[in-house]
């Protein structure tokens, strides 16, 4: 057998090899790399930890982990506990009107300013047709359920998720310098100089992006959490969970808040509901026009389209992390292509 034959039989092993290994990884694909971003934009808080407990790696590491879990897993089994309740009653509660022969608005539907007799006359143009529109009710309640349902396992996929993502973190930062160590020799070793320098530029961008993106968020939720205690609204710690995931989609938290304001004005409330809307509008969506730029602007300027694309696209390609982790890759993919094209140049 001469000496080609054995090189092409080792590079036929050697691909082989890879791509059994990608198969075998490809379901933790999503996973793997949420964590990896997760343990590089949070290292400072292991630093931190693995300094308070004298270097002792395996500790700083277990006690970082348990960290995460706290400040991520409890809000998420709580929120998809909640959901999955909501959703169950929601549908109990639908299912009747839905099927119901009688379909008249709503008395507050009138008292609205404005819109509010014109809507409650087309309703009730509407509701003249008994026999039409409750077959289209019977009709329209299928697609809501799978809407619903499909929502909540979302949000219970995405608390899998997180628990995976959390205990491959543990790892990460256990091992993570010299897992970084060897990522470096490998991308020099391939890249050369270029290689080592785009790394160095795809750690500052993950950094940037995660802390502009999720540092937001925290801060937009947080602000709706003061507003809902203040309004009295309902279950306010789910809501802010709700504006927390949503605020990475534009228009997403005034959907939260302008319906806290519109079940505050049926309720009779209408002071609060005023309050609810300046409240959103002057306080809660602000912080998305100056926070969000001043994070990422150390780093790269992210647009919104590029965002509201990574979250929808990010969803449909890795599930509930896909929020997180579609924003990131697509930033990362921009900085990296615009510095080596201008490198190139």
């Amino acid at each position: 057998m001469n000496e080609s034959v054995r090189a092409t039989i080792r590079i036929a092993l050697v691909a082989l090899i890879l791509i059994g290994a990608f198969w075998v990884l490809s379901p933790f694909l999503a996973a793997l790399m949420f964590a990896a971003i997760l343990c590089l934009s949070t290292w400072p808080l292991f630093a931190w930890v693995e300094t308070r407990v004298k270097g002792r790696t395996t500790l700083a590491a277990l006690l970082t982990t348990l960290i995460l879990a706290v400040a991520v897993l409890l809000p998420m089994a709580y929120l998809a506990a909640t959901v999955a309740d909501g959703v169950a009653q929601l549908l109990t509660l639908l299912r009747p009107w839905f099927e119901s022969s009688d379909h008249a608005p709503p008395p507050w539907l009138a008292g609205l300013p404005l819109v509010g007799e014109p809507l409650d006359t087309y309703w009730r143009k509407l509701a003249g047709s008994q026999a039409e529109l409750t077959n289209l009710g019977k009709q329209l309640f299928e697609p809501s359920r799978k809407l619903l349902t499909s929502a909540a396992a979302l949000i219970g996929q995405g608390l899998l998720q997180l628990t995976l993502v959390v205990f491959i973190a543990f790892f990460f930062y256990r091992d993570g310098r010299a897992l970084t160590a060897h990522l470096a020799h490998l991308t020099e070793k391939v890249g050369g100089e270029l290689g080592a320098r785009m790394l160095v530029l795809a750690r500052s961008t993950i950094m940037g992006v995660m802390i502009g993106i999720v540092g937001t968020a925290a801060a937009q939720a947080l602000l709706a959490l003061i507003g809902f205690l203040i309004a009295g609204v309902p279950a306010p710690l789910l809501l802010a969970g709700a504006v927390f995931f949503l605020s990475m989609v534009p228009v997403g938290p005034p959907l939260i808040w302008g319906g806290a304001a519109w079940w505050l004005y049926s309720q009779g409330e209408t002071g609060m509901a005023i309050f609810m809307l300046i409240w959103g509008v002057a306080v809660i969506s602000s912080v998305d026009n100056f926070l969000k730029p001043i994070l990422i602007s150390r780093t790269a300027s992210l647009p919104i389209l590029l965002i509201a694309l990574g979250v929808f696209g990010g969803v449909l390609a890795f599930g509930f992390v896909g929020i997180f982790l579609g924003p990131v890759i697509l930033a990362l993919a921009l900085t990296l292509i615009s510095n080596w094209s201008a490198a190139k140049a």
